[in-house]
Order: structure tokens, then C-alpha cells, then sequence
């Protein structure tokens, strides 16, 4: 068929790649990041002009946050990593976007340096807005503006108790004994992009191991969290590789096999929030937070109790880079309450995982969520990029 020629091919894979790439709220979110950008394992210890080339005005950041760096620059313009590179060749400097980016990154810091005690206050997105051109111009409202109330009610006013919220949790989906009693699970269906399914295994073991496996037309890509680390693998022959500290952040939060039972302990702080319908839904939001790191914002529907949506944020020298998951069908499987499909979104897009068949209490040994060694070079020593 048409869709599967090399050069469309080529062209829809790296929009699925960009858009599964880094930082996603489900393992699979992390998929792919050294395929779609050719990217190192790089040290996260090293700054970044030591692990890439040509790295001029984000000297000194860590190496492991360029690749999200220029994530959140595609984001808040809307753009993709050829608007400013060349492809296969990211450190040449032949297109003048790329030199006009270098100046915009200066004038951000500089802004925030000089009006906001060095915190980052404005970002790309303050005046890109998803568009390659900034917005110079105020918009007109569509309709009338409703002022706002003299007096309003205080932020948590007639909202429950984050206790309150995630003991509802626990008892929505089944109940401490019933959750207790499920200590791995095997789920079988199908991640849909642009109108496109692809086949998906997702292997989960308690108290943390987790394994995603996309069967692509080229090979499999691998997202897994063996318990401690998270590791990526992608097919064409490419060896696999560890995730950064944020990737594996991520994928540690996923792989919480008794995720209503753990919130609590995964967190030092934990705020109710009021919050918007999610899915037409009424729902009451918890943003949870651990010092030093990005919120994680977590809707509960107000009447069920039962997870609707979990927004994390991404930390990149230039911003944060946002990924939402919505969860939804869920399904009684042995007493226990999971959702049988989510879609993840991001700025560039979403993809949606339909999951069609669950075996629960199977057997499945540790060394499926280990990574595999990298294959020899010629010259004996393990491979590298």
C-alpha cells in the first residue's frame, strides 16, 4: 500500500517518532528519542559542548537536556527539527533559523536575567504561541468578557481532601485487598496515529517493572523500567540505550504497578485543586509535587473517582515541555478497575493505545524487563553511538 513506500514512510515515521519522543506521561512516551534525533547516550555529568558539536549559547547545560531543549523549541513554534537544521547534519549552521534561534535564546535569558531575578518568567512560547511568528498583535475576543467576581471564593472551597481523593481512588478501582491481590499483568491491542494502528504489548510486574513493546514494519521499539533504570530500544539494528534522569522519571511513575496505593508515597505534597470538565466529566484536580521538580496534575472525575487525566511537565533549559494522558474505558478485570485505552497528547500532536485482550497473575520472569547487552563492534568492544 501507498502509506508503507519508503519515501512516505519515512516522512510519517518521523512525525510518529518526534511526536512519542521524550518525556511522556506513559512509558511510551519516552519511545524512540535516539531514532527519531540520532541521539547519543549521552552523560548527563558532561556539559553539553563536550557531548554535541557546535553548541554555542547553551553552554554549560547539562547533556541530556539539549535533545528536550529543542523539543520545547519545536513545541512553541510549531515547527519540526528541519525548520532550523539540516537533516543528518544538526550542527551546521547553513539556515538562517537556526541563527535567529541562537539570538532568541540570548534575548529570553537576558530577559529573564535582567527583570526576573533569573527565574524563567517568559519563554519562546510567550510570544510564539505555536506559530513560527511571534504574535505582535492583540487578539479580538470572540465574544463579550464576563468581568470577574468582587469576592471569589477561596481555591479550595467545597473540594474534599487530597485524602479524600485518593482513598475514593483506591475504592473506585477496586479496593486495597482486590488491588493487592493482581501482581502482574500482559495487555495486547493496538497504538493508533493519524488513522494508523500498530500492534502493542505492554508487560507490567508489581511493585515496579514495566515493558511496552510496538511491533513497527521495521522492528520493534521498546520502552521498559526494569524496577531501578529505564532503557530504550529501537529496531534497524540500533543497540539500546538508558534513559536520562527525566525518562526515567517518567517511566518510574508508569511502571507504579499499584499506582492508587503509591500516589501518596511518590509525592512529599499533595494540593486539591478545582479543575475543568475532563471528558465531559466534573473532576477535582491534585497537582503533586516533589521538591525541585515540575508539578504532576492528576483529575479524578468528581463522581466515579476514577482517574480521568495525569499532566507532567518536562524541565528544559528553555522551558517546559507538557504532556497529557487521558484515561478512559475502563473495564473490571478480576475485581481490579483499569483502563482499557488512553491517548497521549503532547504539543505536536497524540497518539491513542486501544488495549483489547488482559491476562492478569501470569507469569513473567525479571529478565524481560532487563536491558540486552549492545552487540559487539568489530574490534570486540560493546557498540556506541
Amino acid at each position: 500500500m501507498n502509506f508503507f513506500s519508503r519515501s512516505r514512510w519515512t516522512s510519517r515515521i518521523r512525525n510518529i517518532l518526534i511526536l512519542l519522543a521524550t518525556g511522556g506521561l506513559f512509558s511510551m512516551g519516552t519511545l524512540l528519542l535516539a531514532q527519531t534525533h540520532a541521539t547519543p547516550s549521552v552523560d548527563s555529568n558532561k556539559p553539553a559542548e563536550q557531548a554535541f558539536k557546535n553548541i554555542q549559547v547553551l553552554k554549560g547545560a547539562p547533556a541530556d537536556e539539549i535533545i528536550p531543549a529543542m523539543q520545547f523549541i519545536s513545541n512553541a513554534l510549531g515547527v519540526e527539527c528541519q525548520f532550523c537544521h539540516v537533516q543528518n547534519a544538526f550542527e551546521k549552521d547553513d539556515k538562517k533559523p537556526k541563527q535567529i534561534a541562537r539570538k532568541m535564546i540570548e534575548m529570553q535569558m537576558a530577559i529573564n536575567r535582567d527583570n526576573f531575578k533569573g527565574e524563567r518568567e517568559v519563554t519562546c512560547f510567550s510570544c510564539h504561541r505555536g506559530s513560527e511568528n511571534p504574535v505582535a498583535i492583540p487578539i479580538i475576543a470572540d465574544e463579550e468578557t464576563k468581568p470577574a467576581a468582587n469576592q471569589p471564593e477561596p481555591l479550595t472551597a467545597g473540594l474534599p481532601s487530597a485524602d479524600d481523593v485518593i482513598n475514593k481512588y483506591v475504592e473506585a478501582v477496586g479496593g486495597v485487598a482486590a488491588i493487592e491481590k493482581i501482581s502482574s499483568r500482559l495487555e495486547k491491542g493496538a497504538i493508533n496515529f493519524n488513522g494508523h494502528d500498530f500492534p502493542v504489548e505492554v508487560l507490567a510486574k508489581a511493585p515496579n517493572k514495566r515493558i511496552s513493546i510496538v511491533h513497527m514494519p521495521n522492528g520493534d521499539n521498546i520502552t521498559a523500567f526494569d524496577g531501578t533504570a529505564g532503557w530504550l530500544g529501537s529496531p534497524g539494528g540500533r543497540p539500546s540505550r538508558p534513559m536520562n534522569a527525566q525518562e526515567t522519571e517518567a517511566a518510574g511513575f508508569d511502571a507504579a504497578f499499584h499506582l492508587p496505593l503509591e500516589i501518596k508515597k511518590m509525592f512529599s505534597q499533595l494540593r486539591v485543586r478545582p479543575a475543568d470538565k475532563v471528558a465531559g466529566h466534573d473532576a477535582v484536580q491534585i497537582v503533586a509535587t516533589n521538591e525541585g521538580k515540575p508539578p504532576v496534575r492528576l483529575f479524578f472525575d468528581k463522581d466515579s473517582g476514577l482517574l480521568l487525566r495525569s499532566t507532567r511537565y518536562t524541565e528544559t533549559p528553555l522551558g517546559r515541555n507538557p504532556t497529557e494522558v487521558n484515561y478512559s474505558d475502563y473495564q473490571a478485570e478480576q475485581g481490579v478497575k483499569i483502563p482499557l485505552q488512553w491517548t497521549v497528547a503532547r504539543p505536536l500532536g497524540r497518539f491513542t493505545i486501544q488495549i483489547k485482550s488482559v491476562e492478569q497473575n501470569v507469569p513473567i520472569e525479571d529478565s524481560k524487563f532487563q536491558k540486552p547487552a549492545s552487540p559487539p563492534t568489530p574490534e570486540g568492544k560493546p557498540a556506541t553511538k
